[in-house]
């Protein structure tokens, strides 16, 4: 095990790395971040940050010679990065484990050789692909195998004329075709896996996108308690599949009943914010524990819960600047508010949340949901 008051090392600084950051000083851990942003959100908060590229060597050795294991907050950084900081500290979750999440191919090929559910799919390399992929891939969606995220990178098509269109668009990016399916809800499983193979799953939540973003969980999720369960199954069998030591999110699509995996994230996920509020444990300290070689906490919820989004939208009326009215927000009391403390907002960006808590779980959401409309985000 790797006690306080050892340093750990973060890769990237954004909001994940934040409450990284906060867990494990709470913990009596230090904490190294290494991102190329100078106001990244971690940064602020790390004893150290490292601004510098992730493919820096220096800041590399830098950050393997100060720290006692290292972890990264989203699954952009490059698997040959996590490769070498292995060779002189524990990294956690794997470079493997990651260069499955990080590839939308790669990932799609594993849940169809370990037998996972997944949508109907096709690796589009050329546009010669295209032409020949499946028409009952018609009408999908083209995403772009990597870097893609909350929307972007990606286009619905009606047709095999459309999908040239955009993979036109895409500039000959290497892509992945899926069958759009037709949803009858989104769920997700956050769980934490330890070295021994231990997993303890939080409670899955419901939720509820716009224009490609997470806007709402819901937790517990209103589906079929059955389908919940199995969800926590599945997500436990993909990150043992993986070998995969840490946090992790996995997204389902709720399609004609049965559960489909629509995406891995090998760190905590966005939609297990409400954990921070609602859980015994939430989503980072179980991070920091797996990281270090703790026992895992317990992952129960002792409330209801609903998370809400706050986009950078929400600091403009018009063109005009200006901070939202908080105070709309801090009236309800059983409502907790969450900053990240980034530098600038912009339409689009997340720039907090927050979420309600309590023993009813339909008032918890009617009392979200007014507090959502009273500072200016509008239903659809």
């Amino acid at each position: 095990m790797i006690l306080p008051p050892a340093t750990l090392g973060m890769l990237g600084g954004g909001q994940l790395g934040r409450f990284f950051v906060a867990a494990a000083h709470e913990m009596g851990y230090q904490v190294w971040v290494l991102d190329p942003d100078p106001n990244s959100p971690a940064g602020k908060i790390a004893d150290r940050h490292l601004a510098a590229a992730y493919n820096d060597f220096a800041a590399l050795d830098t950050l393997a010679q100060g720290c006692a294991a290292i972890t990264t907050e989203f699954e952009n950084v490059p698997a040959e990065t996590l490769d070498y900081l292995a060779k002189f500290v524990p990294v956690r979750p794997s470079a493997a484990a990651v260069a499955v999440c990080q590839n939308r191919i790669a990932e799609k090929t594993f849940l169809k050789d370990n037998g996972l559910p997944h949508g109907p799919f096709a690796a589009i390399r050329s546009e010669d692909d295209l032409r020949k992929a499946d028409a009952g891939l018609f009408p999908g969606i083209l995403k772009v195998a990597r870097f893609g995220y909350d929307g972007k990178g990606q286009a619905v098509v009606n047709s095999r004329e459309e999908a040239l269109v955009a993979f036109g668009h895409f500039k000959g990016e290497i892509c992945v075709l899926e069958q759009k399916l037709a949803l009858d809800y989104e769920v997700s499983v956050v769980l934490a896996r330890d070295e021994d193979g231990a997993v303890r799953c939080f409670p899955t939540g419901e939720n509820r996108h716009r224009k490609g973003i997470l806007d709402v969980s819901i937790v517990p999720a209103q589906g079929d308690g059955g389908l919940m369960e199995e969800a926590c199954r599945i997500a436990d069998r993909i990150a043992e599949k993986l070998g995969y030591i840490g946090t992790m999110g996995v997204e389902f699509f709720v399609s004609g009943g049965r559960l489909v995996v629509n995406e891995m994230a090998p760190r905590p996920h966005n939609s297990g914010h409400y954990t921070l509020d609602a859980c015994v444990t939430d989503q980072f300290e179980q991070q920091v524990r797996a990281l270090c070689g703790l026992p895992l906490g317990e992952a129960r919820a002792h409330s209801a819960a609903v998370m809400v989004n706050l986009l950078g939208d929400l600091w403009y009326d018009g063109e005009h600047y200006r901070e939202p009215d908080w105070s709309r927000l801090y009236a309800v009391p059983n409502l907790k508010l969450h900053l990240y403390g980034k530098h600038h907002a912009r339409p689009g960006r997340k720039m907090g949340h927050f979420t309600v808590i309590g023993e009813n779980p339909a008032q918890v959401l009617d009392t979200a949901l007014a507090a959502r409309r009273a500072i200016g985000i509008q239903d659809e």
